[in-house]
């Protein structure tokens, strides 16, 4: 009897040993979730890496979508494992913490080239000969020079106050953008408004364009608006990182925009934290996606396929040949 167990138990792990050997979906994880923090350039990514994960390596994908703080802790509690776009400054202390307690991982830089702030149309400042628009604030310079001009950017709740576009209540940024109105003085003459979503802001400033008005809010690169659009970034004291700190008031600091997995990710699924690993783009290439997403209407998923067609050469080198031909195959 004694022997027949040990047969029986020898043979159950030889059918495990086999199970697990050299195949990464029958692991632990059965599906890679990515988070959707809001905006169009982490959809593009997502969508990229998704068809990668999907046709390279043969797991399924998802996306959770929220706020920033819902999909970091989503990140950090593992409910999501792939995070495409941390902008490590934005929440520079819950990023530190996470990785300093070995809650999540960084992987790759994504990209390091961006701007971010707040923007008027360039023709605000300069005028548009083309459009027939006169200069409206031509010695219109810093953040701080808007405290002259809050009847140009008149409230439609309070015209005898500007009107400020911030970032949406839920991103972190827009606790940086209302200590930065205190900062340079401008509560007492412009409006903080913040609103639902990023797509508010981009109806905002399309339809202020359009219409040849002013307008001043938050916004960032890599983006299709800042692709399609004239806009000139308003000038702040140079980063300073105790200032910063105390008052936000100096430019935003330099930000790496990362590709982050939840700790686990490295054991269970290996080889796509290795793809991950190798993933690099720069604000321009992103720029491209998003720009070609404005001019044809086009959904992030098919951002994302028109960009691998593209630039087939970049995202192969993140991959095996044997990965990058399956993917390509799908695509055919």
């Amino acid at each position: 009897m004694k022997k027949i167990f040990m047969l029986l138990s020898t043979a159950v792990l030889v059918v495990l040993s086999a199970c697990g050997e050299g195949s990464e979906s029958s692991g632990e994880l059965d599906k890679i979730v990515f988070a959707d923090a809001g905006w169009d350039s982490i959809r593009v990514h997502n969508s990229i890496a998704q068809k990668i994960v999907e046709e390279g390596y043969g797991y399924e994908t998802e996306v959770t979508p929220g706020s920033t703080a819902a999909t970091f802790q989503g990140l950090t509690e593992g409910d999501i494992n792939v995070y495409m776009e941390v902008w490590t400054d934005n929440i520079k202390e819950i990023y530190n913490e996470a990785i300093d307690a070995g809650e999540i991982e960084k992987v790759s830089v994504n990209f390091d080239d961006n701007v971010q702030g707040l923007y008027v149309p360039t023709y605000v400042i300069e005028g548009d000969e083309e459009r027939g628009i006169e200069p409206m604030a031509p010695d219109l310079k810093t953040v701080e020079d808007l405290k002259n001009y809050p009847e140009l950017f008149a409230d439609p709740a309070e015209p005898e106050k500007g009107r400020l576009i911030n970032a949406p209540s839920g991103w972190a940024v827009a606790e940086a953008i209302t200590q930065k109105m205190d900062t340079y003085g401008l509560n007492d003459t412009f409006v903080n408004f913040m609103p639902g979503s990023d797509a508010a802001i981009v109806a905002s400033m399309t339809d202020a364009i359009k219409a040849g008005e002013a307008w001043v809010g938050y916004y960032w690169s890599p983006t299709a608006v800042t692709a399609k659009y004239d806009l000139t970034l308003l000038q702040e004291p140079e980063f300073d990182q105790e200032i910063w700190e105390k008052t936000k008031g100096t430019e935003f600091p330099p930000n790496d925009v990362v590709v982050a997995v939840h700790k686990d990710m490295p054991d269970q699924a290996p080889k796509v934290v290795d793809f991950l690993s190798n993933y690099e783009t720069t604000s321009k290439l992103t720029e491209e996606a998003l720009k070609y997403m404005e001019e044809n209407q086009a959904s992030p998923e098919e951002a994302a396929i028109w960009w691998m067609g593209e630039h087939e050469d970049i995202w192969t080198g993140w991959v095996s040949e044997d990965v990058a031909k399956k993917v390509k195959d799908s695509m055919k």
